[in-house]
């Protein structure tokens, strides 16, 4: 419910903010606005407000929207109203109505992400875990716990500031000059080599490729959570008991544990544990679960984890109103160029079309960053409001991007494009979109189904 209600509100806010960037400068320039729709198909409600002339509508489908306004292509216009059609505005003029909307998914972007720099955005501290081996980190010499201070003399206080900078780095094929700071206070410099990912890499983990991983504190292997009926629960184990051994082998992190348990589905094996200081055996048998088709083992129970030691790793990010509206602004264009970058190389075949998502997929992040927090999810609502802005960009026939490409050609040639032209362009657009929401669509149904 909380999925479907975040994803819903998320839908609800774009959509409008986007038909209001068209209406509003329509009325500015004085064309008529028929109908103002959120959602597509049949209307569930209409309403005309007292004096206007503008039917507020809420429809079926609610996977967009759309302004309608007076045209003679739309229909037979009154002679005294042609003035008002959108058809007989100036070409600069119904240029700036298209790209209104679009422009205010980007400045509710900005607004969000100034609101939330204001306010304070939660993230991890930039201190480095493990350094995976014959890495590109490990190349640069970069060592455990240590801080990454800047990148390209841009200072990232967290992690999610690292990655985010990387990538961008990464999709230029750009060098990353990394200033860090030791547990000691002795600055160090490095240099990371981004060319030594390969294309496909951007898809997933790519940090993971570069050998970088956040810092955590050692997790004993001391049961803090069980799950009620589960297999550990039967076997016996309760909170605290703290795992000494496994089949006779020595468990000294809860990692450990869980490799073990992960291999040996429906396998028994012998937990030693010590509990109020005392030794005792307990069998337990994992029960087999699936990941991906790929069986595994399972027992019900969670670490206890020391919540001091992990706030210590966490930190709040946080700027003066005019700091934060730079970093506002900087944030939404990064994050435009990033979209765009990925999308080019996507169609240039350098990366994989896997890395589309879908309703499913969005609905998902939108529930997950819900559950995080009010700030988690303005956050995940600015980042999908740059993606929209930029998406309805895109040169497309039936997106606002590609009714700007038709009247730059009306701009150049001094006559508007023919009819012919535009259908042909309104078929070409059908095609690629279907074909974009279907591939969408399919991998949203396949990361459900494989995992």
């Amino acid at each position: 419910m909380t999925t479907l209600l975040a994803f819903i509100l998320a839908i609800a806010v774009l959509v409008v903010i986007h038909e209001l960037g068209h209406y509003g400068v329509a009325r500015l320039c004085g064309v008529k606005v028929l109908r103002f729709s959120v959602g597509f198909g049949k209307p569930l409600f209409a309403k005309y407000f007292k004096g206007g002339e503008t039917e507020w509508v809420i429809s079926a489908i609610p996977l967009g929207g759309y302004v309608k306004m007076l045209d003679e292509h739309e229909g037979e216009v009154a002679a005294h109203e042609l003035h008002r059609a959108f058809n007989r505005q100036p070409v600069m003029r119904r240029m700036l109505i298209v790209v209104a909307g679009p422009v205010s998914n980007l400045l509710l972007a900005i607004a969000l992400y100034w609101g939330l720099f204001m306010y304070g955005v939660p993230g991890l501290k930039p201190i480095l875990g493990e350094i995976v081996p014959a890495t590109p980190a490990a190349v640069a010499q970069m060592q455990v716990e240590e801080t990454i201070v800047s990148i390209n003399g841009e200072p990232v206080p967290s992690w999610q500031d690292v990655r985010w900078t990387l990538l961008n780095l990464a999709l230029r094929g750009a060098e990353a000059q990394i200033e860090g700071r030791t547990m000691q206070g002795e600055s160090m410099r490095h240099v990371l080599d981004l060319k030594m990912l390969a294309p496909g890499d951007l898809d997933g983990d790519f940090m993971e490729k570069l050998g970088l991983r956040p810092y955590q504190p050692l997790v004993r292997p001391v049961i803090g959570q069980l799950t009620e009926g589960g297999v550990a629960e039967r076997a016996g184990l309760r909170a605290d008991d703290l795992v000494l051994r496994v089949n006779g082998q020595s468990i000294t992190r809860w990692k450990d544990l869980v490799d073990i348990v992960r291999r040996n589905p429906r396998k028994p094996l012998q937990f030693d544990i010590e509990r109020d200081g005392r030794e005792m055996a307990v069998p337990i048998t994992p029960e087999e679960a699936f990941d991906a088709g790929i069986p595994f083992g399972r027992i019900g129970a969670a670490p206890f984890l020391d919540k001091k030691a992990f706030d210590a790793l966490t930190i709040e990010v946080r700027y003066a109103p005019s700091e934060a509206l730079r970093q506002a602004l900087h944030n939404t264009w990064d994050t435009a160029v990033v979209s765009l970058q990925m999308l080019v190389k996507m169609v240039m075949g350098e990366i994989s079309t896997k890395s589309l998502s879908g309703p499913i997929s969005i609905a998902d992040y939108a529930g997950q960053s819900a559950q995080l927090g009010v700030a988690a999810y303005l956050g995940f609502l600015a980042l999908i409001s740059v993606s929209l802005g930029v998406l309805n960009l895109l040169p497309i026939p039936l997106l606002d991007g590609g009714h700007l490409l038709y009247y730059m050609a009306e701009l150049i040639k001094g006559s508007p494009v023919s009819e012919k032209a535009w259908g042909i362009g309104q078929n070409v657009g059908i095609a690629l979109l279907f074909t974009l929401m279907a591939l969408a669509l399919y991998n949203d149904i396949n990361r459900l189904i494989l995992g």
